[in-house]
């Protein structure tokens, strides 16, 4: 995380996000449509790294704190910073994918979980529920609102949904970095924290679980896994506070 303060970003600035954002989304289109039974994780990694550099940009997750791959795959009880590799995906899998890109010196990033063949109605309905959290959280970043304002939305609403929000890794500011200030928990009371301004670029992700909100980190020091070996769910978008409804920079 990028300590400092928080940067409220200008209008040719939010144009270099769109840009970035913009190249997230057509590779997210592009793995979407790739991601079916029988092919590997390290495929789509490869596939999403040939992707944004033909589109002039450069995978922002590789070389970041020593991550060696383009986009993180998490399948099934895996939450987050799950490494692509020689694993299939398989029938009734479900598989979180995350993609960060940088261009023109400004980031995008954003998330989202995809079923694989024939899935389960309670899968489905996790991911339905951890997408709308999204939203919820969304809807509150807002010029005038707090940052808690946001955390409070999605827990509250996932809760409602008898599930769990994981506590250990928050959505966050993004920009010139990916990681910038502020933190962005998916948890926590309304009316805290920061202020939100005009300017300010979010990285909002809940990461759900349909068990305990507990994880552990596995032995290659990367991917988190749930504690109670339940399913997860990760969706995220990049956004930009306005005078007015919120700008979804990492969509079409």
């Amino acid at each position: 995380m990028k300590k400092g303060r928080i940067t409220c970003k200008s209008e040719r600035e939010l144009v270099y996000m769109r840009d970035a954002g913009r190249v997230v989304a057509r590779t997210h289109a592009e793995l979407a449509k790739a991601a079916r039974v029988g092919v590997t994780t390290g495929e789509l990694d490869q596939l999403a790294e040939d992707f944004i550099i033909r589109q002039g940009a450069r995978p922002a997750f590789k070389g970041l704190y020593g991550y060696p791959a383009t986009v993180c795959a998490s399948i099934n009880e895996e939450v987050v910073h799950g490494i692509p590799g020689p694993r299939k995906l398989k029938d009734g899998d479900i598989v979180s994918i995350d993609i960060g890109v940088e261009m023109n010196g400004y980031y995008g990033d954003s998330a989202f979980t995809l079923p694989i063949g024939d899935v389960s109605i309670e899968a489905l309905v996790l991911l339905k529920s951890t997408e709308q959290a999204l939203w919820e959280g969304i809807a509150r970043a807002r010029e005038g609102n707090r940052v808690s304002d946001i955390s409070y939305a999605i827990q509250s609403y996932v809760e409602r949904q008898g599930y769990s929000v994981v506590r250990d890794y928050v959505g966050h500011g993004i920009g010139s970095s990916m990681h910038e200030e502020p933190q962005v928990p998916n948890f926590g009371l309304p009316g805290r924290g920061p202020r939100l301004n005009k300017g300010m670029t979010l990285a909002i992700e809940p990461m759900v679980n349909m068990g305990t909100y507990e994880v552990r980190t596995l032995l290659n020091n990367w991917t988190v896994v749930t504690l109670d070996a339940k399913l997860s769910a990760h969706f995220e978008h990049t956004v930009a506070v306005t005078g007015d409804e919120p700008e979804i920079l990492t969509r079409l």
